[in-house]
């Protein structure tokens, strides 16, 4: 009787009795070995994505592999990459003040707090950071959609005045052109967001403010996040000559990186673009698609600084 699968005229109980070894001893061997082959295929590629990523994580890692095809536990990339040393390490970055909220102008309350979001639009967050030049520091206004994580508008400039967070507001709404009525926009209390300009163009497109409880970190998480990812991904290392190369680079990051290639988390590990086309396919047309088609990030910041230049400052 066969009981395995045949070598030629042999079968493997007829070529363990030639070898003089046991069925069992052959299927203990092929377990310990096979799986090992196996393992070299999947090592090979779990090198290659992890050089090509260095800051994704073994979740990601595994969100990769099995867009190729890979049935894989993360718990198996976590210790091939541990083993390999392919773990991303994070340095803690030094954060200087960028908001100052001790001015005279209004603040409004906190909206986005228990906001329960199912869809785009519904909750824009919006913060200010800094990047190293080489002689000198730039500020980087950004301004995301908090459903989807999208950065929909940015501004990147040497100074902190209110027209680099109105510019990056511009481009958010140029590119998106909001329903009014329809939008939280949620912030800290720097003089950027409570000045005056800020609130008068909020109130144009019929958007509504809302600002961080004192003292609150968590308020606006979503924001900070992202720049948590653009210091580690992008800014760590690196030095910028000036304000343009600066704006050049930190564009191609916003628009070709993290809008359309990175993995999010939060999001089933798909890429903000991803995640909102994927929003559109399943939310009614009534919803989406009879709205304007939004411009590209580009052009929607072209106009933004335009407009921006003829605003007042605070």
């Amino acid at each position: 009787m066969t009981t395995g699968p045949s070598q030629g005229e042999f079968n493997i109980e007829r070529m363990c009795w030639l070898a003089g070894v046991s069925r069992a001893s052959y299927y203990r061997h092929w377990l310990d070995s096979s799986p090992r082959c196996a393992e070299t295929g999947l090592r090979d590629l779990i090198q290659k994505l992890a050089l090509a990523n260095p800051h994704y994580g073994y979740r990601r890692i595994a969100a990769l592999l099995r867009r190729e095809g890979w049935q894989v536990n993360h718990k198996c990339v976590l210790r091939i990459m541990r083993e390999d040393n392919l773990l991303c390490l994070r340095a803690r970055p030094f954060v200087p003040v960028t908001t100052d909220s001790k001015h005279g102008w209004r603040v409004v309350p906190n909206l986005a707090k228990g906001m329960i979001l199912n869809g785009v639009d519904q909750l824009w967050v919006a913060d200010i950071t800094y990047l190293h030049l080489a002689e000198e520091f730039a500020f980087l206004a950004v301004v995301l959609d908090a459903f989807s994580r999208k950065v929909i508008g940015w501004a990147l400039d040497t100074h902190l005045r209110a027209s680099l967070a109105i510019e990056a507001l511009e481009m958010a709404i140029a590119d998106r052109q909001p329903e009014p009525g329809g939008i939280v926009h949620h912030s800290d209390r720097g003089v950027q967001y409570a000045c005056g300009a800020y609130s008068e163009l909020l109130n144009l497109h019929g958007i509504q403010p809302s600002m961080s409880r004192v003292g609150n970190p968590y308020d606006n998480a979503k924001a900070e996040s992202f720049m948590k990812t653009l210091k580690q991904e992008e800014v760590q290392g690196l030095t910028y000559k000036d304000v343009d190369d600066a704006r050049k680079r930190i564009g191609t990051f916003i628009d070709t990186v993290y809008n359309t290639q990175r993995l999010h988390s939060a999001l089933d590990y798909l890429t903000p673009e991803e995640y909102e086309q994927k929003l559109r396919k399943v939310v009614s047309p009534k919803n989406i698609d009879d709205r304007p088609q939004s411009r590209s990030l580009a052009t929607a910041r072209l106009r933004a600084r335009e407009r921006a230049a003829l605003l007042p400052s605070s």
